[in-house]
């Protein structure tokens, strides 16, 4: 698997408030990341069951394409992932065990982009992320996650 890096980390403390951009966060298996929507139960989706709602991922190399090839321009918190990466193709990571830092994750599904998503941003994101709008992932060993940890 190709190495990639934590190029930031963002977490939001209920459903449409403001993501916050940290340095480091503690992922707790089962629960999600400490101080995030999904960890405390308050995100949108909270009440649907459904796995991969721990922890989500997005690559930096598809906000940017945003940018490039639909003249959408999104900062990286805006996506609501709560792991932006650079260097690792996160689609090929669904249904495998890999590692952030001292963190093993397990890629679940793909966190394809919403309607949602686009109300709390602007029109083009939904279908400029298509394919491309992170990876849905659940802790399998706890620890901290940081801006700069290897993803391997």
């Amino acid at each position: 698997m190709p190495h990639g890096t934590v190029v930031s980390l963002h977490i939001a403390a209920s459903a449409k408030a403001p993501v916050l951009s940290v340095t480091e966060v503690r992922a707790v298996r089962g629960k999600g990341l400490e101080g995030d929507r999904y960890f405390s139960g308050l995100g949108t989706y909270s009440n649907n069951p459904g796995l991969g709602r721990e922890v989500t991922l997005v690559e930096i190399e598809a906000i940017e394409a945003l940018k490039r090839d639909c003249d959408v321009e999104i900062s990286p918190g805006e996506s609501r992932r709560n792991i932006v990466t650079r260097g690792v193709p996160l689609n090929h990571l669904v249904g495998q065990e890999f590692r952030v830092g001292e963190v093993t994750l397990r890629g679940i599904r793909l966190c394809e982009p919403c309607v949602h998503l686009e109300g709390l941003t602007q029109k083009g994101v939904r279908s400029g992320l298509i394919h491309r709008g992170g990876l849905r992932a659940e802790i399998v060993s706890e620890g901290a996650i940081r801006v700069g940890d290897e993803i391997y």
